[in-house]
């Protein structure tokens, strides 16, 4: 259909966008999130509505205004990356596992399609955005482990709707670009380390 056809298109172009650490890639998934809430309400994968609706939408918008507070050497269009803080890690992992245990009997509750991988997308989902919003290089990592996931789900649902294939095709092209994401982020995450660096001697011989 034209609506999935059309989210796949913005997707890959969002992605395009967030991998260069482009705020444009934040207000593109705000547009992906809501189309692909309309799509995922079509084939009763509620958790992924609620997740892209509720969580990841409103995630990005925080995250845009979170990249444009925080430019590199003030250019907008791309943002300033940042390391975790040890003490982060087991504050993520443990907010995740209380999102997940909360949407599985919220899921069950309303009866959504293939419960167990829906649950484990939301868990993913919600790694991903939090890391976007801490502008950390491991956001991709969670978006491509939440690719592998949502393949699987489509994949299941292609199986009765052909019209479906267009959109497993989409994360398909999602888990490429988040890969190269990765590499990128952790490159400029390097680049501006150094940048840094070097600005601050030569601040001190000044």
């Amino acid at each position: 259909g034209w609506l999935n056809v059309t989210a796949s298109l913005i997707g890959a172009c969002c992605l395009i966008f967030n991998a260069k650490g482009n705020p444009v890639g934040q207000a593109l998934t705000v547009v992906f999130s809501i189309l692909y809430g309309i799509i995922a309400y079509g084939y009763s994968y509620y958790g992924e509505m609620i997740t892209y609706l509720g969580m990841t939408a409103p995630m990005a918008v925080a995250a845009l205004v979170s990249w444009l507070k925080n430019p590199y050497n003030g250019n907008r269009s791309q943002v300033a990356v940042r390391k975790l803080s040890a003490g982060e890690i087991p504050v993520i992992f443990a907010l995740t596992a209380a999102v997940a245990a909360v949407f599985y009997f919220v899921l069950r509750a309303i009866d959504t399609a293939n419960l167990a991988i829906s649950t484990v997308s939301v868990a993913t989902s919600f790694i991903a955005v939090w890391l976007t919003f801490r502008r950390s290089p491991w956001y991709a990592v969670g978006y491509a482990v939440n690719d592998i996931v949502l393949i699987i789900m489509w994949i299941l649902a292609g199986v009765e709707d052909r019209g479906y294939v267009s959109v497993i095709v989409c994360f398909i092209v999602f888990l490429f670009n988040d890969a190269y994401a990765f590499v990128n982020w952790r490159k400029a995450l390097k680049n501006q380390q150094i940048t840094n660096v070097n600005s601050d001697n030569i601040r001190d011989d000044v």
